[in-house]
């Protein structure tokens, strides 16, 4: 008989799954509430010895925290690696909003960079002994997945093209003849980024505290798109996109945003989005320009010359309205923009040395007035005073400041056509006024730090400045989900004046005496009052002390924003506007 032959079987090994932190934070908490491990195990079917690996490391899950916008990660990963993700997507959202082309290249390097910082400032490590990372293609896929990016080309950043800027400059001043464009009819639009709450480095109160800065630099920003046309006397009313719908100094000051010198938009990464820019083009540039052209009996049809940022849709005539076809849109070729866009000549860095010039003046005049210290003043500087100093500095860029700005694009445009002479004009003159400001304030301000501060708003944040924005955006967070919380209070507030809440304390005082002095027993009575002051009344005098707080500067804010409208009425057809105007200041 045969020896019997023992059957082999072959094992057959099932595919490692792995789980995602979501599924391990539900494991833990599932315990945590009285779930025993084996029903754990079968409500995931996984075996129990993964149940409790995963119950080992539960405080080390429980302390992660996924970056913004990622929905899966498939194993843990070191802490620092998470971090990388989160300040990885805020530098891509400056980066887009900026305008810039981002890679996957550059995105990669990045990452590597941001790895290596903060790994350098991990208690016991260096970047030497740190070498995991690799920001490999891998990585890249998984992080696009994870975090949602769009519009990341692939390879290298293409450096300017000077010889397809040359060769469309000369196509574009062909098209001018041919089609027989007057300066007038002739448009060119762009965003920039602006942080608001940003002012010159070596600022200080006084000289005692000359060790340390004022205030540590805002990077709260929003994002401002100006438009205006070749001849320099129409400026369109620009886009403003801010991260908050409603901020609560809207609510404070009563604004009403149809009464805004911008258009107000918002999205959660303060940037202009294709939807917003169409909805600029229809609402606000398409009237304006029509407008503009009938009260000048010129002939209606205009062109808009743009570059080909995420935000303008390249079949952009296709969204217009049917009252607006008369106008034409025409793209500067790749990398050619910063070459020949006339708002990148100067305009807008002219718009914020006049912005950081109107926030001196503002704060010169309210401290001057007060008393106020610079530190106090820039505690209650919020975005509704920011609204009337951007409108008071965009009023500020001179008719031949835009017009000059054409001079490489379209130089037979240029007023006068003494693009020398034009050249030598272009002195510091609003940087002088800035410094003179200073100094009469008794501020540390010199032309360097201006300078510094009108290029820092273009500027890459840093790995620490990237740390302090997202806290930042976290505490944000924070005040979104508490003034939802006390919005209804806040109605109820706005329903009370000052005087009726001080009319209902005078009345509750004089309750007080009577049942002091007529109640029998004085110590009941007493308790009772005590409780209802902390309980009831505290409310009413919490609200009159926030009001008093604020008026004084409420007060001088306002005076000082009635003067600048006295001496400047903010118009956008500056027809007013003398060719004897200076150049970009």
């Amino acid at each position: 008989m045969a020896p019997m032959q023992k059957k082999v079987e072959r094992k057959c090994f099932k595919k490692k799954e792995m789980i995602t932190m979501e599924v391990k934070k539900e494991i833990i908490k599932k315990y945590e509430q009285g779930m025993r491990v084996a029903e754990i195990a079968r409500f995931y079917k996984k075996t129990s010895s993964t149940i409790c690996a995963i119950l080992k490391k539960k405080e080390e899950i429980k302390g992660l925290d996924t970056a913004k916008g990622v929905t899966r990660i498939s194993k843990q990963r070191p802490r620092v690696l998470e971090d990388v993700e989160k300040l990885l997507l805020l530098w891509i959202t400056k980066k887009q909003l900026a305008g810039d082309a981002v890679t996957e290249n550059l995105i990669c390097e990045k990452a590597k960079s941001l790895y290596t910082d903060l790994v350098s400032k991990l208690p016991g490590t260096s970047a030497e002994n740190e070498e995991g990372f690799k920001a490999s293609r891998g990585w890249f896929d998984n992080f696009k997945r994870r975090s949602g990016i769009h519009s990341v080309r692939h390879g290298e950043v293409a450096c300017l093209d000077t010889k397809a800027a040359e060769a469309f400059a000369t196509e574009f001043q062909k098209l001018m003849v041919s089609e027989g464009y007057l300066p007038e009819q002739v448009f060119n639009c762009d965003e920039k980024g602006l942080f608001w709450r940003k002012m010159p480095k070596r600022t200080y109160c006084t000289e005692e505290e000359n060790a340390a800065s004022v205030h540590k630099p805002m990077k709260d920003n929003l994002t401002l798109l100006f438009c205006a046309n070749a001849s320099g006397d129409l400026k369109v009313k620009p886009l403003l996109v801010y991260h908050s719908e409603t901020p609560r100094a809207f609510k404070e000051c009563r604004v009403q945003k149809s009464q805004l010198n911008v258009m107000w938009r918002s999205n959660r990464k303060a940037w202009v989005t294709c939807v917003l820019f169409v909805e600029w083009i229809n609402e606000v540039f398409g009237p304006s320009v029509k407008k503009y052209l009938l009260e000048k009996n010129l002939p209606l049809k205009a062109l808009l010359v743009m570059d080909d940022a995420p935000a303008h849709p390249p079949g952009l005539e296709d969204y217009l309205l049917e009252e607006f076809k008369f106008i034409k849109v025409k793209f500067f070729p790749p990398n050619t923009a910063p070459i020949l866009q006339p708002m990148d000549q100067q305009v807008i860095r002219n718009f914020k040395k006049l912005y950081t010039k109107a926030l001196f003046q503002q704060y010169f005049e309210v401290t001057q007035g007060i008393s106020l210290t610079l530190r106090e003043f820039w505690k209650n500087y919020h975005i509704v005073n920011c609204l009337e100093i951007i409108d008071k500095a965009w009023y500020g860029v001179t008719r031949r400041t835009l017009n000059f700005a054409w001079r490489k694009l379209w130089p037979d445009c240029i007023l006068g056509n003494d693009l020398e002479g034009l050249a030598h004009d272009q002195e510091p003159v609003v940087v002088n006024d800035i410094v003179s400001l200073g100094e009469t304030m008794g501020l540390e301000v010199d032309e360097d730090d201006v300078q510094e501060l009108v290029e820092e708003h273009g500027q890459e944040l840093t790995t620490d400045e990237l740390i302090d924005l997202y806290h930042e955006q976290q505490q944000e967070v924070m005040v979104v989900i508490s003034s939802g919380e006390e919005e209804e209070e806040e109605k109820e507030e706005e329903a009370l004046s000052s005087n009726e809440i001080r009319e209902m304390c005078n009345m509750w005082e004089t309750l007080q005496n009577f049942v002091q002095e007529h109640h029998p027993n004085k110590v009941v009575a007493m308790q009772a009052m005590n409780m209802f002051n902390d309980n009831v009344m505290s409310h009413f005098h919490k609200i009159l002390k926030r009001r008093q707080k604020q008026e004084p500067l409420d007060g001088f804010l306002v005076k000082a924003a009635r003067k600048d409208k006295d001496s400047v009425e903010p118009i956008y057809s500056s027809d007013s506007v003398s060719d004897s105007e200076s150049p970009t200041q």
